[in-house]
């Protein structure tokens, strides 16, 4: 069987980029130990969560938060993954979106997560590449701690895709965060469903554009996350990207996402099958204000790797990579 063209290792081991601020210059090891401690915590978290029944699933108190953003993820998906691509889901959990891109008609999938019972592959990624498309969902901000994991995440993206290869994602949007942040009396804010607080060393609200990275802040909602996360201006975010040769196509946030794509019929029918707002039909339940609160502190991007597309044809690669993963590998993936 043919294989793909391997992409070659030193392509991870990105040139030297102008450094952002003082806090985490690129390569620095500052808060390693306490990193790998959030990550971890990131991971134990999703891990333990048991598999529930659909009955259970239904009385969350964010039941339609969920349904939402399965709409937008697969809003996303539809608007740019193609029949026959191969696809790179960063941080898939435990593949929650596979019927997403079997729904697309994708020709194979390479999903990667730290947490126990994802799917597991070993750190040569670069044997499956290159990729048309990844996905990296409601999970890019982690990788903020530091310069040097942000900028190995987006390296890691770059030598994956192909030329005209697209990278699609969810994350939280740091103006809204911020600009709720400093609406509030304290330190902290929320609604019945979530919360979000700052440490006592941002009380005077102000984020010197000299320290852009390692902005932590604990974010808790309601039957789904409970674990430190990092700000991520998205200004900052783009620069850095076209460092790697990846091209801003899409950013909207989740409210304006919603108000857009509702208006295309297809979507519209869409988010009525995944019950977001309820059918319309024998089921009145819908979104309630604090869950439409709540899809307002993220945001959807689209990505493009520059460059003309190959006209070559793909070569079939069903039987690459190995399924194993170590943890020492999660430092390589830079996620």
């Amino acid at each position: 069987m043919s294989k793909r063209p391997r992409v070659d290792p030193s392509s991870f081991a990105s040139a030297p980029k102008r450094q952002y601020g003082a806090g985490g210059g690129y390569g620095g090891q500052q808060g390693c130990s306490e990193e790998r401690s959030s990550a971890r915590r990131v991971a134990d978290h999703y891990s333990a969560r048991s598999n529930q029944t659909l009955q259970e699933r239904e009385s969350s108190p964010i039941i339609h938060l969920k349904k939402l953003n399965n709409w937008i993820k697969s809003v996303l998906i539809q608007l740019y993954a193609r029949p026959g691509h191969c696809v790179l889901d960063l941080a898939c959990g435990k593949g929650g979106d596979l019927i997403k891109w079997d729904k697309a008609n994708v020709g194979y999938y390479v999903g990667v997560d730290i947490a126990e019972g994802s799917a597991r592959l070993d750190e040569y990624l670069y044997e499956d590449a290159p990729f048309d498309i990844c996905s990296c969902q409601f999970a890019l901000h982690y990788s903020w701690s530091t310069e040097a994991r942000a900028r190995q995440a987006l390296a890691n993206v770059s030598a994956l895709l192909r030329p005209g290869g697209i990278f699609i994602g969810t994350m939280p949007d740091a103006n809204v965060i911020i600009k709720r942040l400093r609406e509030s009396e304290g330190l902290e804010f929320g609604n019945s469903v979530y919360w979000i607080s700052f440490g006592e060393e941002y009380a005077e609200k102000k984020f010197p554009a000299s320290r852009p990275f390692g902005t932590k802040y604990k974010f808790h909602l309601e039957d789904a996350v409970d674990c430190p996360e990092w700000v991520v201006p998205f200004h900052l975010f783009k620069l850095l990207a076209e460092e790697y040769d990846l091209e801003l196509v899409l950013m909207k946030n989740f409210h304006e996402f919603v108000h857009e794509y509702l208006q295309k019929p297809e979507f519209t029918e869409l988010i009525r099958r995944l019950g977001a707002l309820g059918d319309g039909r024998q089921d009145q339940s819908t979104l309630s204000q604090d869950e439409w609160e709540v899809s307002y502190l993220y945001l959807a991007f689209v990505l493009r790797k520059q460059g003309q597309p190959s006209t070559q044809p793909i070569a079939n690669n069903a039987n690459k990579g190995k399924m194993f993963l170590t943890e020492g590998d999660i430092e390589f993936l830079g996620m």
